[in-house]
């Protein structure tokens, strides 16, 4: 990757966003479950007690995405440590920098990326 920036600062970034995207989170979880403690403890017939399940769950996918992603930054930080960062993991080939720009945690190169779609 000559002429590119250090895939490690680009991943670090990515990773001190993912981190706090998850603090923040965590942070709106423990909200809606205090708000939650707070209110009438009957869902069931409670008006408020569907939304603030579906608040609640709606967090809490977006808390195992940003985790998600975190251990794909990580993978990532750890194929630089290796070495094989930048090589797609099917069939060997340099994956363009354009793409590790756009999505530097990527695994597969274009050609291999769009067979695994199909």
């Amino acid at each position: 990757m000559a002429g590119h920036p250090d895939p490690r600062f680009l991943l670090g970034a990515e990773r001190q966003a993912a981190l706090a995207r998850i603090a923040a989170l965590r942070r709106e979880f423990a909200d809606i479950v205090t708000a939650a403690a707070a209110a009438n403890g009957d869902d069931e017939h409670d008006p408020e007690g569907a939304t603030i399940a579906f608040e609640r769950e709606h967090v809490a996918a977006l808390l195992g995405q940003a985790r998600d992603q975190l251990g794909e930054i990580d993978a990532a930080l750890l194929r630089v440590e290796k070495g094989s960062y930048g090589s797609c993991v099917r069939c060997g080939r340099p994956i363009p920098a354009e793409r590790l720009a756009a999505r530097p945690t990527a695994v597969t190169c274009v050609p291999c990326a769009g067979r695994r779609s199909r």
